[in-house]
C-alpha cells in the first residue's frame, strides 16, 4: 500500500463538479450474504471496450472513457507506471452512504491486483483490515489523496469506507483497475 496524501497539488473542484455532472451515476442492485440490496453511494463504470467487471452478482460494461476521465487517467499512469484500462466512479452524497468491508479480489482483476483510489470532495475515513488478525489500519482521504492497494494486499486485508453522519458534503472517488482480457 502506498498512500499520497497531496497527489493532486491543489485538489480541483472544477473537476469535482464535472465529473459530479457528465458521469452517468446509478445506484445498483447487490448480492451480500444471499440477499439483494440497492448499493450504499451511487456509481459509474468507465473503461476500454471489453473491460466488464462483476462483483456481488452486479455485472457491470463500460461507458466510454469522458474527456476528464482520460485526462485523469494518464496522469496516474504516468505516476504509478501503470496501464489501468477501467474506472469505477463512486459518488457518495453525504457521510450517510458508505461502503462495507470487502476485498476487490473478483477473478477479472488478475491474482495480485492494482487499485489507484483517488479521492475528490469532502475527506472521508478509509478503513483497512487485516483478515486473519483483524489490525486495523485507518487513513483519512482528503481531496487531491491517491491510496494505490497493490501486490497481496486484496488477498491478505479488507477495506471500507464507514458511515459518518456529521458529513453533509458528497466526495468522489475514482478507483482505476486493470481488467484482464477473458
Amino acid at each position: 500500500m502506498t498512500f499520497f496524501p497531496n497527489a493532486l497539488s491543489a485538489c480541483s473542484q472544477t473537476l469535482f463538479r464535472r465529473l459530479h455532472e457528465q458521469l452517468n451515476w446509478g445506484q445498483y442492485q447487490v448480492r451480500v450474504f444471499g440477499r439483494v440490496h440497492p448499493t450504499p453511494r451511487l456509481q459509474a463504470w468507465h473503461g476500454d471496450p471489453g473491460t466488464d467487471y462483476g462483483y456481488a452478482g452486479l455485472r457491470l460494461s463500460p461507458a466510454p472513457w469522458t474527456g476528464d476521465l482520460t485526462a485523469v487517467r494518464a496522469a496516474i499512469n504516468r505516476l504509478l507506471h501503470a496501464q489501468f484500462n477501467a474506472v469505477l466512479a463512486n459518488l457518495y452524497r453525504d457521510g450517510t452512504d458508505h461502503m462495507g468491508w470487502h476485498a476487490d479480489d473478483e477473478p477479472e482483476l488478475g491474482p495480485q491486483p492494482m487499485i489507484a483510489s483517488l479521492s475528490f470532495g469532502a475527506e472521508r475515513r478509509f478503513l483497512l483490515r487485516h483478515r486473519k488478525s483483524k489490525q486495523q489500519i485507518e487513513l483519512n482521504l482528503s481531496c487531491g489523496s491517491l491510496l494505490v492497494m497493490g501486490g497481496a494486499l486484496q488477498a491478505h486485508w479488507q477495506h471500507r469506507v464507514p458511515k459518518a453522519a456529521r458529513i453533509p458534503h458528497p466526495r468522489i472517488n475514482l478507483t482505476f483497475r486493470t481488467i484482464e482480457p477473458a
